[in-house]
């Protein structure tokens, strides 16, 4: 089984490098701080976690990319992915519809709910909504046909992602406290999300088709229209899936994993996880714009790399 771990950590000249081994393609790959991720943390407040992957030639810049940070809606990026992962092997029948009743019903249905009259939906649709309007009662169905969130966790170690785990279903699932409890449930690091979502894009993992697939849901999610897909040029194509839990006795989340792709170029991942300065029962633009300014500080690295 592959796995995702920390080798060695330099310190040079202030920034620091992460040496990472066990995905293919990864052996020596180094991720390096970026020092207008920190400034742009500092300057917001709260704690920012970043990892950017350059898909042309591995390159890899990041802040606090190997700290854990609540996945929140994050997960069902690589749920859909495994969904169609299981199709592919031929385990499970996209169009094999899974009945559900109200003691299903959690809050944030929105796609699910206009279907409760009948009674089922088919998995592809299910998993359709699952990305691209986070539907929390869709996900939980679906981990159920996983074997549950273990059952997806197992799937993710096969995937090669060491980090990501999946403890809990919807909503509860959300309440993660990870810096002053030391929570690892529901969790993931930003360059265990950036690297997963490549090998889901970028790699045989998935069929052809299949992943095709998942990046257009990603392409029609619009959740995240105000994170890191507004800090991308204009000109890039993008999708993404976003995370976010405001509750009691928990800081804000704000969270972000997006692909973009600059015309005639491979693309570039960005994985962003935010906890904001304070508590609030509701989502605030500025945190967002964090987010967007990600999204902004990594198109610019990225050009900045290119030949002139």
């Amino acid at each position: 089984m592959n796995t995702l771990s920390r080798r060695q950590l330099l310190l040079q000249a202030g920034a620091s490098s992460l040496l990472l081994g066990g995905l293919p393609g990864v052996a020596n790959a180094v991720v390096t701080a970026h020092a207008p991720f920190a400034a742009l943390e500092q300057k917001a407040g709260g704690r920012l976690g970043v990892a950017v992957l350059d898909c042309a030639d591995g390159a890899l810049i990041g802040h606090r990319w190997q700290e854990r940070f609540a996945l929140c809606s994050t997960f069902k990026l690589p749920l859909a992915g495994v969904v169609l992962r299981e199709a592919d092997q031929g385990r499970l029948q996209l169009d094999r519809p899974l009945r559900y009743g109200p003691a299903d019903m959690v809050p944030h249905a929105p796609v699910t709910g206009r279907h409760l009259a009948s009674g089922s939906m088919s998995i592809a649709a299910l998993a359709e909504a699952t990305q691209t309007t986070s539907d929390n009662v869709a996900a939980n169905l679906l981990l159920r046909e996983l074997g549950g969130p273990a059952g997806l966790t197992a799937r993710l170690r096969e995937l090669g992602d060491g980090e990501t785990r999946v403890d809990r279903y919807e909503p509860q699932m959300n309440v993660v406290d990870v810096v002053h409890a030391g929570e690892l449930r529901d969790t993931s690091t930003p360059l265990a999300m950036a690297r997963t979502t490549d090998r889901l894009l970028n790699s045989d993992w998935l069929a052809p088709a299949s992943r095709e697939r998942l990046a257009q849901w990603m392409i029609a999610t619009d959740t995240g229209l105000k994170r890191l897909r507004a800090g991308f040029p204009a000109g890039w194509k993008a999708g993404d899936k976003t995370g976010t839990f405001m509750g009691p006795g928990v800081d804000d989340k704000y969270n972000d994993v997006a692909i973009a792709w600059p015309p005639g170029r491979p693309p570039l991942i960005v994985s962003a996880y935010y906890e904001g300065p304070g508590r609030h029962d509701h989502m605030r633009d500025q945190d967002q714009a964090v987010l967007a300014e990600v999204g902004r500080l990594a198109a610019a690295w990225w050009l900045s790399r290119q030949p002139r």
